[in-house]
């Protein structure tokens, strides 16, 4: 992998440069373990499964904000490697989406089948269906386990000087655990209408906010010796764009175009995710309305025809009105975070247009 300093000097502008060099490592990194592989007569198939996943495409939105955080801090020079941190970040949320795709039963990620499904096709010679699928799930579960064993490695083989290492570890085993928690908290509250906002909100802090936005940008802010102030104001700015996001995607979720999002829109319908977005049709509602969500509402059979019912209910309600008042808001409240505290000129404007980007998008 040539030198990133080099051959991409306007990193911190430059959203496509930093996906390039992070996919190049990735692929480099994942090429070596196929080689690796092969030399030692051991399954291919699982590298290559997972080669193909991680590099079919994504935002890049943790290496993103990664890389802006550690030019927030005032980090300069060579970018070899925050660049490689921040791919061990992507190869992280690879292992998460894997195992949430098993957990949903999700069939595509990405306009292309999800990781088990893919196993379950390969193997489905000479064996039943059900045998097919408990197969594809257990590979899968081993794929992600891998995914998250190598992003262990990225990290540790990234040249980081002892001091920095020792700084980071902390920051990215508690942003490991926040993830843990918010897809409990998810799967827990999946399929339960009863109750509030509050247990919605406190999934999306700890699986989206903390996880996608605030820790990469305080990792990377951390490999640049970031001062506390520098800290407080990237999670300032963070914790409302993360919310904002997810938000975002809840909506995605329900009203997106699939051929946009990559992914199908009755998923989150037929598994029943108590969303922001539910939780606020269900406050709002009348007797009908809730009745239409209580019959439709996670029945993992729901067609086109009960899903459109379901938006109607949210639209009806005022549910997606208010989800939309409320990205706007929180999009407001992480732009003015970015002007109580000085940075650097290119890293704030580089965060304007993720916060832009993260909360008027249509994938």
């Amino acid at each position: 992998m040539s030198n990133p300093s080099t051959a991409h000097p306007a990193l911190p502008l430059d959203f496509a440069a930093v996906r390039e060099a992070v996919d190049t490592h990735l692929a480099d990194y994942l090429d070596h373990k196929a080689r690796t592989a092969s030399d030692h007569h051991m399954p291919g198939e699982i590298v290559d499964t997972l080669r193909r996943f991680v590099l079919a495409g994504g935002k890049r939105l943790r290496p993103l904000l990664c890389v802006c955080g550690w030019y927030a801090a005032g980090g300069s020079g060579d970018t070899t490697t925050i660049v490689e941190v921040a791919a061990s970040l992507e190869m992280f949320h690879a292992f998460a989406l894997i195992h949430d795709d098993v957990m949903d039963r999700s069939a595509t990620r990405r306009g292309h089948p999800t990781v088990h499904q893919t196993f379950t096709r390969q193997l489905r010679a000479g064996r039943t269906r059900t045998a097919a699928e408990r197969l594809g799930i257990g590979a899968a579960i081993l794929t992600g386990d891998l995914a998250l064993t190598w992003s262990d490695e990225l990290l540790h083989t990234a040249g980081l000087p002892a001091e920095r290492l020792a700084a980071l570890l902390p920051l990215v085993d508690a942003m490991r655990a926040e993830v843990m928690y918010g897809q409990y908290l998810d799967l827990v509250s999946t399929g339960d209408l009863a109750g509030g906002v509050d247990v919605p909100l406190k999934v999306i802090r700890y699986k989206t906010a903390k996880y996608t936005c605030e820790q990469p940008l305080r990792i990377g802010a951390t490999l640049a010796g970031a001062a506390p102030r520098v800290l407080d104001a990237l999670s300032a700015y963070a914790l409302p764009l993360g919310e904002a996001f997810q938000l975002r995607d809840d909506l995605l979720g329900v009203f997106g175009a699939p051929d946009q999002t990559g992914k199908s829109r009755l998923d989150d319908l037929r598994e029943g995710k108590h969303t922001v977005l539910v939780a606020l049709a269900l406050q709002h509602a009348d007797h009908g309305q809730r009745e239409t969500l209580r019959c439709l509402f996670g029945n993992p059979t729901l067609d086109e025809t009960g899903a459109e019912r379901i938006r109607g209910v949210l639209a009806a309600t005022g549910a997606r009105t208010r989800v939309e008042d409320m990205i706007r808001t929180r999009h407001a409240q992480a732009c003015h975070a970015l002007q109580l505290t000085p940075l650097p000129g290119p890293a704030t404007l580089a965060l304007r247009r993720i916060a832009d980007a993260a909360t008027v998008r249509i994938s």
